[in-house]
């Protein structure tokens, strides 16, 4: 679809830039340290890498209703499994390139040095954001096959949500203690807390990594169930052709 239209390129590239340098900006404007710099554009980063990651995976059923074309998808001789993990690999591509877009220009411009962690700590903390991403789009496409285009705003609005809640600009133990609770049922909040841990940022959680994946595998589990749920309601009730040509 890239390489049709130039249009999802610049998408790709254009937001996750003006992200960075933006926010950068802000850092040098509030005179914040290096230490509280790196806190903001580490969220920065993880955020871009989110939306980019779990919007291919709600395209992949998006797409198909856009275009009217749900029945052909499901009549296709592969599996849920297959639709959902496929969108998630274009996802993690895309996602690794806007990371690697923002990390050289936050360096270069700013002075960020996401490297600091160590690449262990690196991988880690993407495979996290981008099993987050997956879980987040795997629910997305069952709130779309359940309620139909009404729901296609989730696409935008679910991962933003998310990420407020688990504390991109600012650490969590500044939420009002229920919201503070939320945040810690959300995987990447201790994805974040563990790769921030370097910059000088006492950890808040107890083994951030080992929460943060076992979270991850939940909820992509109840996701797959949600949307495997989702298309057997609308075959049955026939949203899938209504859906469709």
């Amino acid at each position: 679809m890239a390489g049709r239209n130039v249009f999802f390129v610049f998408e790709l590239v254009f937001w996750p830039l003006i992200g960075v340098i933006s926010i950068g900006l802000m850092t040098r404007f509030l005179n914040l340290s290096a230490e509280d710099a790196a806190f903001v554009l580490i969220g920065t980063m993880a955020l871009s890498a989110v939306q980019v990651c779990q919007l291919d995976v709600a395209y992949a059923v998006l797409f198909d209703i856009w275009s009217k074309s749900v029945k052909h998808q499901f009549l296709a001789p592969i599996s849920i499994r297959h639709l959902a993990l496929g969108a998630w690999l274009v996802g993690v591509g895309r996602g690794l390139l806007v990371f690697a877009l923002m990390a050289v220009v936050s360096g270069r411009a700013f002075g960020f040095d996401f490297l600091t962690p160590g690449w262990p700590s690196l991988v880690l903390f993407l495979l996290g954001c981008f099993l987050t991403a997956f879980a987040v789009g795997l629910f997305v496409c069952s709130l779309v096959l359940l309620f139909g285009t009404r729901a296609e705003v989730s696409a935008w609005s679910a991962v933003n949500l998310v990420l407020v809640l688990c504390g991109i600009y600012y650490p969590v133990s500044v939420l009002p203690d229920p919201v503070a609770r939320l945040a810690a049922v959300i995987p990447i909040t201790y994805f974040l807390d563990a790769f921030r841990a370097p910059y000088g940022f006492a950890a808040q959680f107890q083994w951030p990594w080992l929460w943060g994946f076992l979270l991850a595998a939940a909820y992509l589990a109840a996701g797959h169930w949600a949307l495997t749920s989702a298309v057997t309601r609308a075959r049955r009730t026939g949203l899938l052709l209504k859906l469709s040509e």
